[in-house]
């Protein structure tokens, strides 16, 4: 079986090979032939060490395909059944799941940390306990997620992760209220469903910020009512705000500078929703004094901040009504043996997502 494979945390190529296998399947579990997955920032910082994850491992999170076989004691599944793949599954029993935060489930992150790949130099892990860049994956059948006939394999894999995790910022963790100022920093495929979302719920002025003319070109196109450059951000915030600073704004890059930048960005008394996954030993600064008197709300966002399951559907309900454009997210796409392609388009700026077709 063909994978993509990263044989040490720091390289900037995957290689791929011919020699993996998908292992680990038996009771509880599914095995999916992948599709579709597209390139999700997320590989990027795996691949590099900012997020952490053991190697050698297979980079994707973000797919798509078809059950082979289901082991024992799974119900509701069946070969051949059209699903995606959810790389943070809720077990339902957990004190978050009982709570009703099932996005803060432990249970999937666990899978992590087990190899689901072999090949003959030993075991090989997947991303975040999936691994989507390879032709076959094993996974808990809480991951394999089914999806209508309706849904191409592609857009299914984007909703899997970047689509939901957007609109989730937007609609559940900040929950934008129409006629409000935004700003979205950062303007890759989370960034622009962060835009739809707020566009969905109604906010009046919408600025994009990304230093990529083209993503900042693009983000018009799907709701923002002004784009600009990093550099243009405090003009902006002068002329659509009168210099008070937004309601909302979305930090979707990661790093504690641009979070820095998002929250003198944002007004007193507005909301900071951090979407970007940045590293463990990048530390924002803030006094105590400022946080006390802007009262500005600091609102991390995972996964969409609610029920992925939930969010999934309404995803599709908007796609099919015509609500929010995912076909246009898709900018490239590439076939397994160009995967380093899409890493250079995405890492390059030019790619809002792309879709490795497998």
């Amino acid at each position: 079986m063909r994978a993509a494979v990263l044989h040490e945390t720091g390289q900037d190529k995957l290689e791929v090979l011919d020699d993996v296998e998908a292992v680990g399947f038996g009771p509880g579990k599914v095995r999916i032939r992948v599709r579709a997955t597209g390139l999700c920032h997320s590989d990027v910082s795996a691949m590099s060490g900012v997020l952490p994850q053991p190697a050698p491992f297979v980079p994707g999170h973000e797919g798509a395909g078809e059950i082979v076989e289901v082991g024992d004691g799974v119900a509701g599944l069946a070969p051949g059944d059209r699903v995606l793949l959810c790389w943070l599954p809720a077990c339902g029993a957990c004190p978050s799941c009982r709570r009703g935060q099932p996005h803060l489930c432990l249970a999937g992150f666990m899978n992590a940390g087990t190899p689901n790949f072999a090949r003959p130099g030993g075991d090989v892990f997947g991303f975040a306990g999936t691994g989507t860049f390879a032709e076959e994956v094993v996974v808990d059948a809480g991951c394999a997620v089914p999806i209508p006939d309706d849904v191409p394999f592609d857009i299914a894999a984007l909703i899997g992760c970047g689509v939901t995790t957007g609109l989730g910022a937007a609609i559940n963790t900040a929950q934008v209220q129409a006629g409000s100022s935004v700003a979205v920093i950062g303007c890759g495929g989370v960034g622009i469903s962060a835009i739809q979302g707020s566009r969905l719920q109604g906010a009046a002025e919408i600025v994009a910020v990304d230093p990529v003319a083209s993503r900042r070109e693009a983000a018009l196109r799907f709701g923002a009512t002004e784009a600009v450059a990093p550099d243009g951000l405090a003009d902006a915030k002068q002329r659509v705000t009168a210099g008070e600073g937004f309601d909302y704004v979305f930090e979707v890059v990661g790093r504690s500078q641009t979070a820095r930048t998002a929250y003198e960005t944002t007004r007193r008394g507005g909301t900071l929703c951090v979407v970007g996954a940045g590293a463990m030993d990048d530390h924002l600064q803030l006094t105590m004094f400022e946080l006390f008197f802007d009262e500005k709300r600091i609102l991390p966002s995972l996964y969409g901040g609610g029920d992925v399951l939930r969010s999934y559907e309404r995803a599709i309900a908007l796609w099919r009504a015509g609500r929010i454009d995912l076909e246009s997210l898709i900018t490239h796409r590439v076939p397994l043996a160009g995967i380093n392609d899409a890493l250079a388009q995405m890492r390059s700026g030019e790619a809002l997502r792309t879709c490795v077709e497998i």
